[in-house]
């Protein structure tokens, strides 16, 4: 878990479902916006429907995030404004390990044409 800290586990959680994502930055070499993009395409297709689960509501949902970053580039992450892209749900264990990809196309002639990318898994319950 980030930081060594203890959070709650997905052992607390009834889970629905884990959706996995995967967001880059092409050109601004900014982290925080891939990690969001992650973010973004792992619960774009998330199908929990209001009522679909007896006495369950958005608002009971809880959510336990991995984002898989590349290590240098972990320290520059904005959280809050990651944890800002979800809708619904309390976020219950925001976490971050050694992953993502850096790469470069030397091609656009750029200062620093890097490209960011981070993995997201976002595991859904209640």
């Amino acid at each position: 878990m980030e930081g060594g800290q203890k959070g709650s586990s997905l052992q607390d959680l009834k889970l629905l479902f884990v959706e996995m994502g995967v967001g880059y930055d092409l050109h601004g070499q900014d982290i925080t916006a891939a990690a969001m993009r992650a973010c973004r395409d792992a619960i774009a297709t998330t199908a929990f429907r209001e009522g679909s689960i007896p006495g369950v509501t958005s608002d009971h949902m809880k959510l336990h995030v991995k984002l898989g970053v590349p290590h240098p580039l972990q320290q520059n992450l904005d959280k809050d404004k990651i944890k800002s892209v979800f809708p619904y749900g309390q976020i219950m264990n925001f976490e971050v390990v050694d992953g993502g990809l850096v790469c470069s196309t030397e091609e656009l002639a750029e200062k620093n044409d890097d490209c960011y990318i981070v993995n997201a898994a976002v595991y859904v319950g209640y």
